[in-house]
């Protein structure tokens, strides 16, 4: 049973009656809701339908026993509610584990005991000075929490205030008046030139198939890992030399691959393939088809055909092909690069070759505004030196005009 009181012009009062307590006084839960809506404020039986789901809602919310009043949440229960409702069902998988990465290893410990409406501003810049001390490390080293930790912690603190306000667990949002930390040592993208390029192919020559294939898929076509991971042989036209990347595996759960399919019809791309390594892909796929014989009743890849997989059919874990990438350029001594790395060359050696820059984004699954803010150094450079080139027009005739 339960009932609805106006309070204001745009705010009413849920109560829920639940008997009586031993000394015969009655038992409610009160909540305040408030309505901005005006088209449901200018309808009456909407407004009568929607402030009697609200009750419902929250009757069943307290028989349920997952009602807590705002006043009486603590930071850390929260917190609970805001990683099962939010977190867990509208992030990406990797975004997911770095947001409870972090509310697990600093912002709850710091935070946990306080309630949410005692949290202010003036807490929050405390946190960001304990962060900035060798105070806030785990693993015992004296100097202080990277920025990029600073700048992690800022991004997840401002979901959590946010979802709770927007929940209407706070009236003010304590993030309001606290300034992004600067990222002032973010680690720069690095690149093959012209010559590590050359070296990195020349060591390939002796290297596995396999192996082969992957770093020069890496390098030609600009694929992130969870795309190199989520490559199947059906994703692959060899007689027309293109691959479609539609599915990324960006991570394993509990030993099981996460397949994520195209957010979109825009995340679908079809990529051209070079003459060499399609010759490549032929080859491999000769070989990988040997394999698969071999392991008959054996295989546990079901449908899928992955091409980096292991002997039972079950794809690498994107960790393994990070793993591939650093044994083989240790092996060769080449500059120690990150295997992401191996997209921003893709990328930065088709500006340097003056590539139209939309047939690059669409390449390599960015927009033009993107690219231009990852790349936009290299477009720079690459336009002076396009702008120089009207030299060898200009000083000859200006020499003449002088004679």
């Amino acid at each position: 049973m339960g009932s609805i009181q106006k309070r204001g012009a745009n705010s009413w009062r849920l109560t829920v009656e639940l008997g009586y307590d031993a000394q015969g006084k009655r038992i409610q839960e009160k909540k305040t809701v408030r309505i901005e809506d005006e088209t449901i404020l200018r309808a009456p039986g909407r407004l009568k339908k929607h402030l009697q789901d609200e009750l419902k809602k929250f009757q069943f919310e307290i028989e349920a026993g997952s009602y807590m009043k705002p006043e009486r949440m603590t930071f850390a229960a929260f917190v609970e509610q805001w990683i099962n409702k939010f977190v867990r069902v509208d992030l990406e998988e990797k975004t997911q584990d770095n947001y409870v990465y972090h509310t697990e290893r600093r912002i709850v410990p710091y935070f946990g005991h306080m309630h949410m409406e005692q949290i202010k501003t003036l807490h929050v810049q405390d946190y960001f000075e304990y962060l900035r001390s060798p105070a806030a490390r785990n693993d015992g080293k004296k100097q202080p929490l990277g920025s990029a930790t600073l700048v992690y912690n800022y991004r997840v603190l401002k979901s959590i205030f946010s979802k709770a306000r927007e929940w209407k667990v706070i009236k003010d949002n304590p993030m309001e008046g606290v300034s992004k930390p600067r990222e002032d040592d973010k680690k720069e993208m690095e690149v093959y030139d012209e010559k590590e390029i050359a070296r990195l192919f020349e060591g390939l020559e002796g290297e596995p198939q396999h192996l082969r294939v992957l770093i020069m898929i890496a390098v030609i076509t600009g694929l992130r890992r969870g795309e190199l991971a989520g490559l199947e042989w059906k994703h692959i036209d060899l007689e027309n030399g293109t691959l479609e990347v539609k599915q990324t595996i960006p991570k394993f759960k509990d030993g099981v691959p996460v397949i994520k399919g195209p957010k979109n019809k825009k995340s679908v791309r079809k990529i051209a393939l070079s003459p060499n390594l399609v010759h490549e892909l032929q080859e491999y796929r000769k070989e990988w088809r040997k394999l698969r014989l071999q392991v008959e009743d054996r295989w546990q890849g079901g449908e899928h055909e992955f091409l980096f997989c292991k002997l039972d059919g079950k794809p690498d874990d994107p960790q393994r092909l990070t793993k591939r990438w650093i044994e083989f350029h240790r092996r060769h001594g080449l500059k120690p690069i990150r295997l992401h790395d191996l997209r921003h060359t893709s990328v930065s050696w088709l500006i340097f070759k003056k590539v139209h820059s939309e047939a690059i984004a669409r390449r390599v699954g960015h927009s033009n505004t993107k690219m231009m803010e990852i790349y936009g150094h290299i477009f720079e450079s690459v336009d002076k030196a396009a702008a120089a080139a009207f030299d060898d027009i200009v000083v000859p005739f200006k020499r003449k005009e002088a004679n």
